[in-house]
């Protein structure tokens, strides 16, 4: 249904490749929710520790996000795809080998290094790649393929759960990276990269191409010369004609973590556990069911990104949301049903999630920013959102053991509501647009 003809060859294969920057994002952060049932008595791990583990990798992608714009704007989109996957083999290496606690920490500080860099180079990339037109479509392959990173890494530390090899899940990270690396060869920089830094012919070349696919004028446009960056400074984030701008990215991407995601993708076994799902193998069965779910419904989000828009997809997404987070809180309170409720509230969250702040928050961050500043405004935004994530990883546990897993859910849904009053108030409509169209209503308004 996504994939007709309209999305021409050229474009739709350099956006794969790149989009499995997302799939080792996905994958990365996901398989230590199954790795940490087994790891935590290896090691001999406290509480503290485990929830370390866990936040490390934020700590990582947190400064790749800081260094992300920086080098994408100055080294070029591809040169950062590169550096991403260079420091994914090294994190996985290192957490394949690992044989004590700092080890291990220093693989997840690694691959969350590479992760905070492909959460910024990867969308922005397909930005410029694709038309105007189906822009949102392309650009969730990114969220896409983060979506099926995570069901892989729940498919595959259910398979290797019975015998408890945490190694191994880990290791299975180096087969899609060995595919991205060599196909890095193959895709070009984005025009609008080598436009803004002054390589006219190498960008006529990749327009060429992919004027062949039959791309649309959004890239076209980009060889006017007015269309090139005239201030790439860091205070350029604070003019009057790109604050609001700038604070619309930075605030979806916080919403994007502060709603809950990622206490449900890092911990989404011990939670089936609290509800009443003992069995580590059977926790991660239902875990590998939920990643099925999200994959299914981000499918959905990219069939009606560029037919519904960005804000009635946020809308819907958000009261979806935070009406499974009510009922997610409801099922702790002692039922006997609670572990049944608490599958389909979860599985309900994140089809919600899946349609709207998942795939379309990336989306917004890739659309609103001059070509100028784009990668420092990403990065700034990325910043935000790792940082936000790393709360709200490193608090989950501690805000369980404290309030309870009831209060906790209900915490997140008034979060989720907050989030809803914001895109209400302030986000405006980006389908359709070209990136000029774009900034010219942000001077208008």
């Amino acid at each position: 249904m996504v994939f007709q003809s309209k999305l021409v060859r050229f474009p739709l294969m350099i956006s794969l490749i790149a989009s499995l920057g997302g799939f080792l994002f996905g994958y990365n952060t996901s398989v230590i929710a199954g790795a940490m049932l087994f790891l935590v008595n290896d090691l001999g791990l406290t509480i503290f520790q485990e929830e370390l583990v866990v936040s490390t990798l934020l700590i990582g992608a947190l400064l790749g996000a800081l260094c992300s714009g920086f080098l994408a704007d100055s080294f070029g989109r591809k040169k950062t795809l590169f550096a991403t996957a260079l420091l994914f083999f090294i994190g996985t290496f290192c957490l394949t080998t690992a044989v004590n606690f700092d080890e291990l920490l220093l693989g997840r500080f690694l691959s969350g290094f590479g992760i905070g860099l492909a959460s910024v180079a990867v969308p922005l990339y397909i930005a410029e790649m694709a038309p105007c037109e189906k822009r949102g479509v392309y650009v969730s392959l990114n969220q896409l393929m983060i979506t099926v990173g995570v069901l892989v890494a729940y498919v595959v530390c259910y398979l290797y759960a019975e015998r408890q090899e945490w190694r191994e899940m880990f290791g299975f990270g180096f087969v899609p990276l060995l595919i991205q690396f060599v196909g890095l060869f193959f895709i070009p920089e984005t025009p609008a990269w080598l436009i803004s830094h002054k390589h006219p012919k190498e960008a006529e070349m990749v327009l060429h191409q992919l004027r062949d696919a039959h791309l649309s004028e959004n890239l076209v446009e980009a060889e006017r010369k007015e269309d090139a960056p005239k201030d790439q400074r860091w205070g350029a984030l604070f003019e009057p004609k790109i604050r609001k701008a700038f604070l619309i990215g930075v605030g979806m991407s916080v919403f994007q973590q502060i709603t809950g995601i990622n206490a449900v993708i890092y911990y989404a076994p011990r939670i089936f556990q609290l509800a009443g799902y003992q069995e580590a193998q059977m926790a991660t069965f239902v875990t590998m069911l939920l990643g099925a779910v999200n994959v299914g419904m981000t499918l959905v989000a990219l069939w009606l990104i560029d037919k519904l828009g960005r804000r009635p997809l946020f809308i819907i997404g958000l009261i979806g949301m935070s009406m499974s987070l009510a009922l997610l809180g409801l099922s702790f309170s002692g039922s006997e049903q609670a572990g049944v409720v608490a599958v389909f509230a979860l599985m309900s969250y994140i089809s919600f999630f899946a349609i709207s702040l998942g795939p379309v928050a990336w989306l917004i961050i890739s659309e609103i920013y001059p070509l100028g500043i784009r990668g420092r405004a990403m990065g700034a935004a990325t910043f935000a959102n790792w940082a936000c994530n790393y709360f709200v990883s490193l608090t989950f546990l501690s805000l369980v053991t404290s309030i309870g897993a009831g209060l906790t859910f209900w915490l997140y849904m008034l979060i989720s509501l907050i989030g809803l009053w914001f895109v209400w108030k302030m986000v405006p409509e980006t389908k359709g647009k070209t990136f000029e169209e774009i900034q010219h209503f942000w001077k208008r308004s």
